[in-house]
């Protein structure tokens, strides 16, 4: 099962982000982004489901929420950049 990482900018971010995906009824958590996808050090992201990857990102461009980044997570925990617009 994939999952996607949105980094966001600031925890902030982060909140309103999973806050509009939750109100629009996507499970979305909030985590510290791993080492290897984190070139800033400690920032957070959003976990969601890959089935809600593309109605995610469409919420969030709409609520002026664009992600710094997004990668991809397989289930050996391989991270991937994802292209999103």
């Amino acid at each position: 099962m994939v999952n996607y990482l949105i980094l966001c900018r600031s925890l902030t971010r982060a909140q309103r982000s999973a806050a509009v995906l939750k109100r629009a009824g996507i499970s979305a958590g909030i985590v510290r982004c791993p080492k290897e996808i984190s070139a800033e050090g400690c920032s957070h992201c959003v976990k969601i489901a890959g089935r809600t990857f593309e109605r995610a990102i469409a919420l969030l461009m709409l609520a002026e929420l664009r992600p710094k980044r997004v990668f991809s997570v397989d289930g050996l925990g391989s991270f991937e950049e994802v292209e999103f617009t």
